[in-house]
């Protein structure tokens, strides 16, 4: 059985709340769930205790039998101190957009004609 320790969504409309969970991998995402594992309150302030709870015991023995987490339970291991820092790849994400790029380019142009502009004036009173 492919296990997962995924996130299962809760709350309203609009109020997310998710519950970390075991489960079977060809389980729905809110479906069936062998464990409960924790909780996570996005709506709370970052720097709060409340917005994640694990239970790291648990947790430990889950991916101890295989169970795989998902990217996001992966980064809150990560920040909970549970688990090495994975390195990540997004080459796309320094680079700016078109429309960025071109305001550079004009801007680096009008700074070159400025500078260029001071050196000109320089060697004519010379």
């Amino acid at each position: 059985m492919a296990m997962k320790i995924r996130l299962a969504r809760g709350g309203s409309k609009k109020r997310p709340f998710y519950r970390i969970v075991a489960a079977d991998s060809r389980m729905p995402r809110d479906g069936r769930f062998i464990e409960k594992l924790g909780t996570y309150n996005p709506l709370l302030p970052k720097d709060s205790e409340e917005r994640v709870k694990m239970d790291m015991e648990r947790i430990q023995y889950w991916l101890d039998q295989g169970a795989q987490p998902t990217d996001r339970i992966a980064r809150m291991l990560e920040a909970a101190g549970s688990r090495d820092k994975a390195e990540r790849n997004n080459p796309n994400k320094g680079t700016p957009g078109k429309k960025a790029q071109e305001r550079a380019e004009e801007k680096a142009a009008k700074a070159a004609e400025a500078a260029a502009a001071p050196a000109e004036e320089a060697a004519a009173e010379e």
